[in-house]
């Protein structure tokens, strides 16, 4: 198959003037370089578009792809995510990961947060806050722990996030208002362990490729798996296995999360445990990050014998069966 590559790489924004943490969603070169790699490995044939603007310019000159493999994160608006897979539905031109509707939900955590609470999904009870002035009707038990309400890779989290009264929690929010312009989320902070379990697939053909605990060193910013602890993680972040009971909890919660939500083809589901060892739905990560080494979906697929290679065979299983499964519908449809 003829497959296009869309990713926003770090390096342009740089360049344009954005900071290390305004950029921190987007790729480098050498994960660009491992996709292109490994999907001529699998016996594709690519073409690396760029981000949605140099898509839009391919898409108006005519170009077409068989599928989209889609890693771009936008830049700008709490549905930045959607915006390329949007933009290749109106062409009718198929792509990884989820769709317009799940990425625009999930980037925004309050939102996807009533939505796992409605599936009767664990989540810790949680806040919005737009100003200062709401931080005054929150009425959650201390400690707390907030943070932006639409950005990943820990952006906006770090050892201030864990809170405990009422001026630090409107000092945090204060900040975080400022410096995001975007909604803060509050939420109960849960004493226990933390997972990350990544999931392949779409619908009941949905499955966990693996999990891990994460563990912070005594070196890490202490509580929180934070912006800093995630980019400087050598020395100071430990990842193990996780089994027994707690992997079957944690594959049960992140499993339903993953279905209920619609996510598609691949990426992470965050858990931590409450004060009673149950785990509970943190966030979902539909476009979960993809570098070979440093990313935690392919470093916990690694950890349960999963290569990189074998990964993306999963995922594009999980593609093509949708393009075959549309096509199919299609001719059901012509015939009728």
């Amino acid at each position: 198959m003829h497959v296009g590559i869309t990713y926003d790489l770090r390096q342009d924004y740089l360049d344009m003037g954005y900071s290390e943490e305004e950029t921190a969603e987007f790729d480098k070169l050498e994960t660009v370089d491992a996709i292109d790699s490994t999907l001529r490995l699998l016996g594709h044939t690519t073409d690396r578009i760029g981000n949605i603007w140099q898509l839009t310019k391919r898409l108006a000159q005519g170009a077409h792809w068989d599928f989209v493999f889609n890693i771009a994160e936008g830049l700008r608006g709490i549905g930045r995510e959607a915006q390329v897979p949007a933009l290749l539905d109106a062409y009718d031109i198929p792509y990884t990961f989820s769709d317009p509707l799940v990425l625009a939900l999930t980037l925004h955590k309050g939102m996807t947060k009533r939505v796992i609470r409605d599936l009767g999904i664990p989540t810790p009870d949680f806040a919005e806050v737009h100003t200062v002035i709401d931080v005054e009707k929150i009425h959650l038990t201390y400690p707390l722990f907030a943070k932006p309400i639409a950005e990943g890779t820990g952006k906006g989290i770090s050892g201030a996030s864990k809170i405990t009264s009422q001026r630090q929690l409107k000092a945090v929010c204060a900040m975080l208002l400022e410096s995001f312009r975007q909604p803060v989320l509050v939420e109960r902070f849960l004493p226990g362990r933390e997972f990350t379990v990544g999931i392949v697939g779409t619908g009941d053909q949905a499955r966990v490729v693996g999990m891990m605990e994460v563990i912070l060193e005594a070196d890490a910013e202490p509580d929180v798996y934070s912006y800093d602890n995630k980019e400087n993680y050598v020395g100071r972040v430990r990842y193990t296995t996780v089994d027994g009971e707690m992997e079957q909890q944690c594959a049960d919660v992140a499993l339903a999360s993953w279905r209920g939500l619609g996510c598609r083809d691949g990426g992470r589901v965050d858990l931590r445990a409450d004060e009673h060892g149950m785990p509970n739905f943190i966030e979902v990560n539909p476009l979960a990050g993809i570098n070979p080494v440093h990313s935690d979906l392919p470093i916990l697929s690694r950890m349960h014998g999963i290569s990189y290679e074998n990964l993306f065979r999963m995922i594009l299983d999980s593609v093509v069966q949708r393009i075959a499964d549309k096509k199919a519908k299609h001719v059901i449809g012509v015939a009728s």
